[in-house]
């Protein structure tokens, strides 16, 4: 059997993983002194622990024993992981594969995060569907990380500041000024700002569908996600406009899981698709 696998850095529901028949391994997170699994963690645990401490959670990869856990079939296996940019992830995918030997495991990098990871690993698992070998998949896969496009809003740079990437100064003013950044993915797997939104919320949102529209003739409407740290109706406004703006086959809303949760904070929303 041909293996998909992911991380939990996806943002893949069950209900996805299983449809596609695909496997993650979580990443930990470190919530008061307490180690959980990145699916053990709810987001509200999560953002409480923060409300209450005014610490940020601390975020690991798995480590190499678990990899080699993982990994252990010895079975054709393709997986893509979290960007060796943001996470120690890759690296220690590698160190364990290096001791496994497994011919026909193949390490992907994303360079990208959340359901960007996503629409890799259920691309690889429609390429699985179709007959491909784990080394055509894994070919496909890497021709096609560039044109993923990921993009969120960040809604508190308080989460920012904590972890240390922006000033105290730069989040007080964009507080006082309704400064919004748009953070997307560059294409080496790094975080950039593509642009800040001044004025409201739905400002920033309708940023984001502009930006999808100017890509419109080149998207891959197979399918297109809303990913988000908790907030429901933007989520939902976000589909709504996509379905009106496009025929997608199919539009998933997802949930961010604690780890992206960590470093974006609650209210995060992102659209996140492939162009062709």
């Amino acid at each position: 059997m041909l293996n998909i696998t992911t991380d939990s850095c996806a943002d893949l529901s069950q209900q996805l993983l299983d449809a596609h028949g695909i496997r993650m391994i979580p990443l930990h997170v470190l919530v008061d002194g307490k180690d959980y699994l990145d699916n053990e963690l709810s987001l509200d645990q999560l953002f409480k622990s923060v409300e209450d401490t005014g610490e940020l959670p601390k975020t690991a990869a798995p480590s190499i024993m678990e990899f080699c856990e993982f990994f252990s079939n010895g079975e054709p296996t393709v997986y893509i992981g979290l960007s060796s940019q943001l996470s120690a992830t890759m690296q220690n995918a590698h160190l364990a594969a290096e001791q496994l030997k497994n011919p026909d495991l193949h390490l992907i990098d994303s360079l990208n995060l959340s359901t960007g990871i996503g629409l890799l690993a259920l691309k690889a698992a429609d390429l699985r569907d179709e007959g491909l070998s784990a080394e055509e998949i894994a070919a496909e896969i890497s021709a096609t990380r560039p044109r993923v496009k990921t993009a969120f809003v960040i809604d508190t740079m308080d989460y920012l500041h904590k972890g240390g990437r922006c000033t105290g100064l730069q989040a007080f003013m964009g507080s006082m000024l309704q400064i919004r950044p748009v953070i997307h993915v560059r294409e080496d797997g790094s975080l950039g700002v593509l642009d800040k939104v001044r004025g409201s919320r739905k400002k920033a949102l309708d940023r984001l569908l502009s930006r999808f529209e100017a890509d419109l003739p080149h998207v891959d409407l197979t399918r297109v996600f809303v990913t988000h740290s908790g907030c429901e109706a933007d989520a939902d406004y976000l589909a709504s406009e996509l379905r009106a703006r496009a025929d997608i086959k199919n539009v998933h809303i997802t949930m961010a899981g604690a780890t992206i949760g960590s470093h974006c904070g609650p209210n995060t929303i992102g659209i996140l698709y492939l162009t062709q």
